[in-house]
């Protein structure tokens, strides 16, 4: 389904980590991996974009998303995981995930965002109004003008590098 123009801002956010997680897993994959580069950068991320990318959905999204009884369990399992995943940022940010751990962030995050995107964002497409879709959409602009616009570059111990 065409994503609702309203929807498009987190969906570009999403994009954003998305390819963090191909570049991550594609490192861990690779067995090359400088830990402390990758948590510095996932912190990075968090600091710029995620945290308001998350209290943007907490705030204005998420509530007018209650109002529906299909997607109201869905919306607890989304915050739960917004926890997890908040305390993975934030354990990056002290150097503490181990390789172990970093897997599971490439994982969690993925699988959350995917989630987002087929389940609450399809779903709210479904059952909101273009008026409230509308409403909900300048909410999150809002929301989210202080988050960076744009993907970060990767610094040079966490650039993807071509197969010999």
């Amino acid at each position: 389904m065409l994503r609702d123009k309203n929807l498009v801002p987190l969906s570009h956010q999403h994009q954003h980590v998305l390819a963090l997680c191909v570049r991550l897993d594609r490192a861990l994959q690779s067995g090359e991996i400088d830990r402390e580069a990758w948590q510095a950068e996932i912190h990075d991320i968090y600091e710029q974009e995620v945290a308001v990318h998350f209290a943007a959905e907490e705030k204005e999204l998420f509530p007018a998303a209650r109002k529906f009884s299909e997607v109201q369990s869905l919306i607890t399992e989304l915050l739960d995981e917004h926890t997890a995943l908040r305390n993975l940022f934030v354990r990056a940010g002290g150097g503490e995930l181990q390789r172990e751990d970093l897997q599971h962030f490439v994982e969690t995050l993925a699988h959350h965002v995917r989630k987002e995107e087929r389940q609450l964002f399809e779903g709210l497409q479904n059952l909101m109004s273009p008026e409230e879709l509308s409403e909900v959409g300048s909410a999150l602009q809002e929301a989210l003008k202080h988050a960076t616009n744009t993907c970060a570059v990767p610094n040079p111990a966490t650039r993807l590098r071509p197969k010999p």
